[in-house]
């Protein structure tokens, strides 16, 4: 067995009375005060989440966006510098490497916030496409970053205590880098992005500032009700809210357009990039399956890999499976034959031996105010 990675944070989880779990070789904290408490902590006040676990590319040279734009399905070209902009890398038959955020640092240089359990395989399989030598540098700079995810409602008011830059002049999807951060000698890039669906901000700082940055927030913000938050709640916020997850939602056999997030999938950008002649036919045709949100009738909680039958046939597959802390309903996301996709349609989920009703219904299944 191969010892555990540990993020920069990992000595100060235990003075929160953290539980961690191998979380893709990494030791996580899965939850801190309880999944549901910190859930509705991230929901109603703020939510403080140890992500260094994410991978950081930085991808830059005098053709970088040239190779981008064949890289990745979104228009890089539209990118401007201090905004961010979400999109995914495929495979010549459209399923997905990976999901990530791409951040324009400068004319020529990007830094791709990539999945962590797809670190070494991303960083490969762009230098394994890079065709430009020289003009094109790709750097894992994964170790050099520590990252946190500060969410929820009071989030803004929580770390404009520690930076003296404006807060509210960082719109969504936009960045600065460089920001001070007086109280702890450090600059971090700060952007307001997240994968909550509540208002909040990503922070990027160098590994070495991470725990002093972690321990500042929480003595700050105790006025706004800040609590640090596991991997549970944050799987639960994203699934509440309609963001995917690599792995369940976005997997090498099913493509972005499969998984509805066709507003990143650019194929009429008038660059070819891998996969973009079967996304386009996807585009063009309709995939021939989709990914819903159901809702289960009977008593039940439809988790990941459970086969949706109808008329005893299997006609799709649960890709992730809760009972909602927000709305108290078991529901989940399923991929499944597009004759099936209708809201209200019946479907039958079999649940270990069990076979219960369910109903397609709309998602997200629940959006932020």
């Amino acid at each position: 067995m191969s010892e555990l990675k540990r993020t920069p944070i990992y000595p100060e989880y235990e003075k929160f009375g953290a539980k961690t779990v191998d979380f893709g070789g990494w030791d996580l904290p899965v939850q801190f005060a309880g999944i549901k408490h910190e859930h509705e902590i991230t929901r109603t006040k703020a939510g403080l989440f140890d992500v260094s676990h994410m991978g950081e590319i930085i991808v830059k040279g005098e053709k970088s966006e040239q190779f981008l734009q064949e890289m990745v399905t979104n228009d890089v070209s539209k990118l401007q510098v201090n905004r961010a902009q979400y999109t995914f890398m495929c495979y010549e038959n459209g399923g997905t490497i990976d999901d990530f955020l791409t951040y324009r640092l400068s004319e020529d240089e990007y830094l791709l916030v990539v999945n962590a359990a797809n670190i070494e395989k991303d960083f490969e399989w762009l230098n394994e496409h890079n065709t430009y030598g020289d003009a094109v540098q790709i750097e894992n700079a994964s170790d050099a970053y520590a990252v946190l995810a500060l969410q929820g409602p009071t989030a803004e008011t929580v770390l404009q205590k520690v930076v003296e830059t404006d807060l509210s002049e960082i719109k969504m999807f936009r960045f600065l880098d460089q920001v001070n951060i007086p109280k702890i000698d450090a600059q971090a890039l700060i952007s307001r992005t997240g994968y909550t669906g509540e208002n909040g901000f990503e922070i990027y700082i160098d590994a070495d500032k991470g725990a002093s940055l972690w321990n500042l927030l929480l003595e700050v913000g105790q006025e706004e009700g800040i609590e640090p938050v596991g991997l549970g709640a944050r799987d639960t916020l994203r699934f509440e809210v309609g963001l995917p997850l690599y792995g369940q939602e976005l997997t090498k056999d099913i493509t972005p357009l499969e998984a509805g997030l066709s507003f990143a999938v650019k194929v009429n950008k008038g660059v070819d990039f891998i996969g973009s002649e079967v996304l386009k036919e996807q585009a063009e045709n309709g995939p021939d399956r989709k990914l819903v949100g159901i809702e289960m009738i009977d008593k039940g909680i439809p988790r990941t890999d459970y086969d949706v039958l109808v008329n005893d046939e299997q006609v799709g597959f649960v890709t992730s499976g809760t009972q909602s802390p927000t709305l108290g309903k078991n529901v989940g996301n399923v991929i499944i034959d597009k004759k099936y996709a209708e809201i209200g349609t019946e479907v039958v989920v079999q649940v270990r031996k069990r076979q219960l009703k369910a109903k397609v219904v709309p998602t997200p299944f629940y959006k932020p105010e």
